[in-house]
């Protein structure tokens, strides 16, 4: 807002940043990984002659700087200033994509991934931090937006990139660094926000008390819970982007065919999101997650038997419906639970556990086919969700228990 004192411009930060530009800013920021994550892989092996091994490892230490990126933004974010942390991580995600416009031979192209990964991290941990300080709308409708524009961006981007490398990898960074001098721009405009200062104790009220039942109380323990949970669900769900493509080609089902499974992913979550925010606003948030993450574990059940490509969809339809309904709210939840002046950082826990995750998804998933076999992989991947989530649970009955006989 512009104040004229005695002829003196002042400029006065807003008190909340604006929803639209939470959710504009997950689209462009996913749009923009989303066109470098398909194609690092192909890359490496096919033109710069690296073994699958060595991609896999590149791969790693990538999510391992976003594991660093997510702490370091969500640190910064509470302890300095979090315009100030918006700008340079984008700043750094951008320059590393712009070097590799001109600059994508071995070893650099590696290098460039790793700060690149260092950038990415901090930019997510600090969208769900600020889109945490929105009071304007209830807490679960902020990050049911900031899903569903992750979701469109990952669209856009994996249709985007498949088109795009006909011309070059050169010409996907180039397009890729497009969006991040549009985010890079956002931040500049709208990031400049001052947060009204925070009580110890403060809680929440309004929409996110009637969300969550009783008004819930800082509970790190719980939150460390349900972010051992979110590592098990992303560890299970990269395995669709890692042993997936290999498993159904050995039942004889093309590659051209897998990679039209997740466009139909994220248009049931760019469509559906909507309908399923509209539904569960009548519904608590914790029974919602619950019934969401069963819905999704269970998927890796029936993929034992999956042997027809028909099947795969269907299955794929099914996790896409249980996505819908647990993942987006986990960290409305995890924000309910955190102090008011740690939310930056319990934020960037979340983002930890979900990048140690994707990471540590492919190694495990390879490991397991190596060894054992896709049934036992499988098996494990449903109950090392199913068996975190009930932990949670237990872990929120007993806490609510104590809060309501206090």
């Amino acid at each position: 807002m512009t104040n004229y004192l005695g002829g003196i411009v002042h400029d006065t930060p807003r008190s909340e940043i604006r929803l639209t530009s939470v959710l504009i800013y997950s689209l462009l920021l996913n749009s923009g990984a989303a066109l470098m994550w398909p194609l690092t892989t192909v890359y490496m092996h096919n033109t710069l002659h690296e073994s699958l091994t060595v991609a896999g490892v590149v791969l790693f230490i990538m999510s391992c700087f976003m594991v660093l990126g997510n702490y370091l933004g969500g640190r910064l974010f509470d302890r300095w200033s979090p315009y100030k942390t918006a700008i340079i991580s984008i700043s750094i995600a951008l320059a590393a994509v712009v070097v590799l416009i001109f600059s994508h031979g071995w070893p650099m192209f590696a290098i460039m991934l790793f700060v690149y990964g260092l950038g990415e991290g901090s930019s997510l941990t600090l969208l769900n931090a600020y889109a945490a300080k929105v009071r304007s709308k209830s807490t679960r409708q902020v990050f049911n937006s900031v899903y569903i524009g992750v979701n469109l961006g990952v669209v856009i981007g994996t249709a985007a990139v498949g088109y795009l490398m006909k011309y070059g990898v050169g010409v996907v960074f180039t397009v890729a660094s497009f969006f991040y001098i549009i985010l890079l721009i956002m931040t500049i405009l709208e990031f400049n926000v001052k947060f009204p200062p925070v009580q110890a104790h403060a809680h929440q009220h309004s929409e996110d008390g009637v969300d969550m039942g009783l008004t819930p109380k800082p509970n790190p323990r719980l939150i460390w819970l349900i972010c051992g949970m979110v590592f098990f669900i992303y560890l299970s769900y990269t395995l669709w982007e890692s042993v997936m493509p290999v498993h159904m080609q050995d039942l004889h089902i093309s590659f051209e065919q897998y990679s039209l499974i997740w466009p139909i992913n994220g248009l049931l979550i760019v469509v559906g999101q909507p309908i399923v925010n509209r539904l569960g606003m009548h519904f608590r948030m914790v029974p919602q997650i619950s019934f969401g993450v069963t819905l999704f574990a269970s998927t890796f059940f029936m993929l034992i038997w999956a042997r027809q490509y028909h099947w795969f969809i269907i299955i794929m339809i099914i996790l896409t419906l249980g996505e819908m309904n647990g993942l987006p709210a986990i960290p409305a939840w995890i924000d309910s639970l955190a102090d008011p002046r740690s939310k930056g950082q319990y934020q960037g826990m979340f983002n930890v556990f979900m990048s140690f995750g994707r990471a540590v998804g492919p190694l495990f998933g390879g490991l397991m086919v190596e060894w054992f076999n896709y049934p036992i992989l499988f098996t494990l991947a449903g109950l090392s969700i199913l068996g975190s989530l009930a932990a949670v649970l237990i872990m929120n009955r007993a806490s609510t228990s104590s809060r309501r006989k206090a």
